[in-house]
C-alpha cells in the first residue's frame, strides 16, 4: 500500500520516528508521501527523505494556513527549492475557509502560482480545501490544461463533486474520515471510480476507527482500505493493488 499524505516529519513523531517507520513496513507499506507546510517543515522532511530513500519522497508548496500576508516570501523558499532538486509533487497547497476567511485573496493567489510551477516542473499538486471544496473545484477548473494533475486530499464532499474532480482528471484522497461513524462516506464511497481514488492517513491527524482522536500514522492506511473494501464489497488486497496503481501513476513514480 501507498500513503499518499502523511506528515510525518511532524513534532509528534520525535520521539519514535524510526519505530513508526517500522510499524508502517510490517503492514505492507511501500511508499510514503510528505507534503510539505512552509518553510519550518522543509528540514525535517528532507532528512527524512535522506534517511530513507524509496520509501520516504517529500513535496514541496505552501499550506493555505501558512499563506500570511508575506506569503510572497514563503513562495520565494519554495520556488528556489523547486529549482535545487526533484520533488515528488507540489504541495500541500490549496485554501482553507475553516481557520480565516480574511486572506482567501492570497490563498487563492499562492495557488494560482504553485499551479503554474506544476505544469512548469510537470509534477502534479496536492490539494487542501477545507470548507472550500466547490471554490476549489471551481479553480483548478479555470486552471486546468492538460498537464495540470493532482489530488484532492482528505476528500469528504459529494458523489457529484467527485464527478467533477475525476472529469479534471484529478484523483481523490481517501483516509480516517472514510472509517468515522457519521463522517457521510459510507453513501459516497460506494459510487465512486476506484481509477481515482488513492488512500492517505494525513498523520499525526485524523486517525481512522479505532485510533480516533488519537495520534495518526502511516501504517494505520490499511484501516482504511479494510474500510474501502468492506463498503465496495471488495476483498482489500484488490483495493491495495488498484490504490497502489493510482498512486504510482499521479506521482509519476514509473517516469
Amino acid at each position: 500500500m501507498i500513503d499518499t499524505h502523511a506528515h510525518i516529519y511532524a513534532d509528534q513523531f520525535k520521539d519514535d520516528s524510526k519505530d513508526m517507520l517500522e510499524r508502517a513496513r510490517e503492514q505492507g507499506i511501500e511508499r510514503i508521501y510528505m507534503p510539505n507546510i512552509d518553510h519550518t517543515s522543509i528540514d525535517g522532511m528532507l532528512q527524512l527523505e535522506e534517511d530513507n530513500p524509496g520509501f520516504c519522497f517529500a513535496t514541496m508548496g505552501l499550506h493555505p494556513c501558512s499563506v500570511k500576508k508575506d506569503f510572497e516570501k514563503e513562495l520565494y523558499i519554495v520556488e528556489e527549492w523547486l529549482g535545487k532538486r526533484k520533488f515528488a509533487a507540489i504541495g500541500e497547497m490549496g485554501t482553507d475557509l475553516y481557520w480565516d476567511k480574511s486572506l482567501i485573496d492570497q490563498q487563492i493567489e499562492a495557488f494560482k502560482i504553485q499551479s503554474e510551477w506544476a505544469k512548469q516542473y510537470m509534477l502534479p499538486i496536492i490539494i487542501h480545501c477545507r470548507e472550500s471544496i466547490d471554490m476549489t473545484i471551481d479553480l483548478v477548473e479555470e486552471l486546468k490544461t492538460d498537464d495540470l494533475t493532482g489530488v484532492f486530499h482528505c476528500f469528504v464532499g459529494s458523489v457529484a463533486q467527485a464527478e467533477r474532480i475525476k472529469a479534471l482528471g484529478f484523483h481523490v484522497g481517501l483516509g480516517g474520515v472514510s472509517t468515522f461513524k457519521n463522517g457521510g462516506m459510507d453513501k459516497v464511497i460506494p459510487e465512486l471510480d476506484m481509477d481515482y481514488v488513492v488512500l492517505e492517513t494525513d498523520s499525526p491527524y485524523l486517525a481512522p476507527v479505532p485510533h480516533r482522536g488519537k495520534r495518526n500514522e502511516p501504517a494505520y492506511v490499511n484501516l482504511v482500505a479494510q474500510r474501502v473494501g468492506d463498503l465496495l464489497q471488495m476483498p482489500i488486497e484488490e483495493v491495495d493493488s488498484i490504490t497502489t496503481k493510482n498512486a504510482l501513476k499521479l506521482f509519476k513514480a514509473n517516469d
